[in-house]
């Protein structure tokens, strides 16, 4: 699929003019499950569109511990490489890796600037990614200050469910744990409680949420 046909499936409010803007300077990258597609240190050159597959954001601690963030879905955009757009030698303080086989549309940060000047849709397109990633931060510093730990297992599950669309979680004990900053062994029993009060089933190979 080209470029073109990436953004009438997932962007179809960019007015015409822009979609071809962008065809004509992005590129269309093929990112495969596991692989980084930021690192922390790393310079921007681009900002990308999301069109297929799950991107995940995340933080790393001095001693490699991971602090999950946010996804990135269809018809969604990094916004922390728009806010860099307007920064000399813009680095990311942030890690980004493919969860499964995904495709991003790469539009480099120096067309960000006419983008915004000259196509309205546009605009509205980065205010809304700047301010929903904002009330997204807010609500993890929020579990974080005052929600205790299985509170934010179920919501942290909840999110997962609505992101794939799909009560079966492929998800490991561990990968709850580093998204969590906590130990596999405190998720594995904080686990094994929600399915004794029937709000999920642990199978062998993923973890299915029971409607409630």
């Amino acid at each position: 699929m080209n470029a073109i046909a990436y953004l009438d499936q997932h962007f179809p409010h960019f007015e015409q003019g822009l979609k071809e803007q962008i065809a004509a300077h992005c590129t269309v990258r093929q990112i495969s499950a596991g692989e980084r597609l930021i690192q922390t240190g790393q310079y921007f050159r681009s900002t990308m569109l999301v069109t297929e597959g799950r991107l995940k954001l995340y933080r790393e601690g001095e001693e490699g511990d991971e602090f999950f963030m946010y996804y990135l879905l269809p018809g969604d955009a990094c916004a922390l490489s728009m806010v860099c757009a307007s920064r000399p030698h813009p680095a990311s303080e942030i890690m980004a890796k493919a969860i499964e086989d995904s495709v991003v549309l790469m539009i480099p940060l120096q067309l960000m600037e006419s983008l915004m000047q000259e196509f309205k849709s546009w605009y509205s397109f980065v205010v809304e990614t700047y301010r929903s990633r904002f009330e997204e931060l807010l609500q993890i510093v929020d579990q974080v200050l005052f929600k205790a730990l299985d509170e934010r297992l179920v919501i942290y599950l909840e999110h997962q469910q609505k992101a794939l669309g799909s009560p079966q979680l492929q998800l490991t004990h561990q990968e709850i744990a580093n998204d969590l900053n906590s130990s596999r062994e405190v998720i594995s029993r904080l686990l094994k409680k929600l399915e004794q009060q029937k709000k999920l089933v642990l199978h062998r190979n993923y973890i299915e949420i029971l409607p409630g």
